[in-house]
């Protein structure tokens, strides 16, 4: 079985997350949405609200699960049995960083392959930094979110 992790911080997941997410599925056997916990870090949103709402985003993809990590991520891949990293590009300018963590994970541990997925160009803009900007200043984000994520927002009021 190849087992793929899509491992990132998805604080909020976006519309360019799951276009990723969906091409790695019809890849894939399974993936693994890895939502990376850094207690140095706060997020935007909880660990635990993010799986929530990712896990009602993904609900519809029967070969999509999501879990949380702390660490590396090549070490949560191995401890799971993943054989691959999916990383999302959305232009060229991901290409380098993407390129040196991908090399890093490969000196870490050469079997497990990295595979860089593109997003439909109507997603290519779209980051979740982007997404909070427009949120804290009044913004509509309804287009760039699931509909769950929207909801939840809106209710929380941010």
């Amino acid at each position: 079985m190849k087992i793929a992790i899509y491992p990132g911080s998805f604080d909020p997941i976006t519309y360019g997350h799951l276009d990723i997410l969906k091409n790695a599925c019809s890849i894939f056997d399974k993936v693994i949405i890895a939502v990376a916990h850094n207690s140095a870090k706060s997020g935007f949103l909880t660990t635990e609200e993010r799986i929530k709402l990712i896990k009602q985003s993904i609900k519809n993809i029967a070969n999509a699960d999501v879990d949380s990590f702390e660490g590396l991520t090549i070490e949560y891949a191995k401890k799971i049995g993943a054989n691959v990293l999916i990383r999302g590009l959305r232009a060229v300018s991901d290409f380098e960083f993407e390129m040196q963590l991908s090399q890093t994970n490969s000196t870490l541990c050469e079997d497990i392959k990295t595979v860089f997925l593109t997003t439909k160009p109507e997603y290519n803009f779209i980051s979740s930094s982007t997404i909070k900007e427009i949120l804290f200043n009044g913004g509509d984000i309804s287009k760039f979110v699931p509909e769950p994520v929207f909801k939840y927002l809106k209710e929380k009021n941010v």
